[in-house]
């Protein structure tokens, strides 16, 4: 058996997870990465897309619409925009929030944070052409 660790997954209307696991995968800005007891300190922004937790009992996913993640000492907690377990999403979930991310587009200014917002729509789009 794998260690364990302490991870909390935590959306702004509440906490969703808080137990001990084996592995959480993590979809970073900059690329998936996975956490494991003992993880160096580490923190990263996060994209639309699936967190894996694996646990000796099983795996779950969950999808996220960004947020941060933070690894300590402690463990993993991830502070997301939006997150859904994997059996309650649906196609028109992400329409909505595809919609929702392109009627915004207008009312961004600066160049970096249009850039940002196409790609983030772009990512939305990809996780829903694979339902």
């Amino acid at each position: 058996m794998a260690d364990s660790f302490q991870f909390e997954l935590v959306s702004p209307a509440k906490l969703l997870l808080s137990e001990e696991v084996e592995e959480v995968v993590v979809p970073g800005t900059d690329g998936d990465f996975s956490v494991l007891a003992g993880h160096a300190p580490f923190m990263s922004t996060i994209r639309p897309g699936f967190i894996v937790v694996k646990r000796s009992s099983g795996t779950d996913r969950i999808f996220v619409r960004g947020g941060f993640a933070d690894t300590n000492p402690r463990g993993l907690t991830i502070l997301a925009e939006e997150a859904i377990p994997d059996d309650q999403l649906s196609a028109d979930l992400l329409d909505k929030a595809i919609s929702d991310a392109e009627d915004g587009l207008g009312k961004i200014a600066d160049e970096v944070a249009m850039s940002a917002a196409h790609m983030k729509i772009a990512q939305l789009k990809e996780i829903r052409a694979g339902l």
